[in-house]
């Protein structure tokens, strides 16, 4: 059985920092693209960054330079590292894991093959 499990979400002040994880078990985690995406209260989900093979990664135009992100395949966990925060930065974040097998692909609709339950990150002005 497939699990993805985020930690580190919380309330920060604007500007703060927060690094997530995600822990994934009963995959073979480096045949796998992970992602992380995030979706604010009445919005649709949308891609934060990707990262695959031994830490390429892609960056929405929104977090770029601002956030990092990671994997560590002997852990079998990817890391979201949210530098300066903003309020719009506020948002359930949810990580995901894409098969290798499948096209590499950044829209957020239908992405992953396994999901978190997701952690909230509030960021407070």
């Amino acid at each position: 059985q497939v699990q993805l499990v985020e930690s580190g979400g919380g309330l920060v002040q604007v500007g703060g920092s927060l690094r997530l994880s995600c822990a994934a078990s009963g995959l073979t985690f480096s045949y796998y693209y992970m992602g992380w995406f995030r979706q604010a209260p009445g919005k649709e989900r949308e891609l934060v960054g990707i990262t695959w093979g031994s830490g390429t990664t892609h960056y929405a135009d929104s977090v770029k330079g601002r956030f990092t992100i990671s994997r560590d395949n002997t852990k079998n966990t990817a890391y979201l590292q949210m530098d300066s925060l903003k309020p719009e930065d506020t948002a359930i974040y949810s990580c995901a894991a894409r098969s290798y097998l499948k096209k590499f692909t950044t829209q957020a609709t239908s992405w992953g093959d396994y999901w978190g339950q997701g952690t909230q990150v509030t960021v407070s002005s």
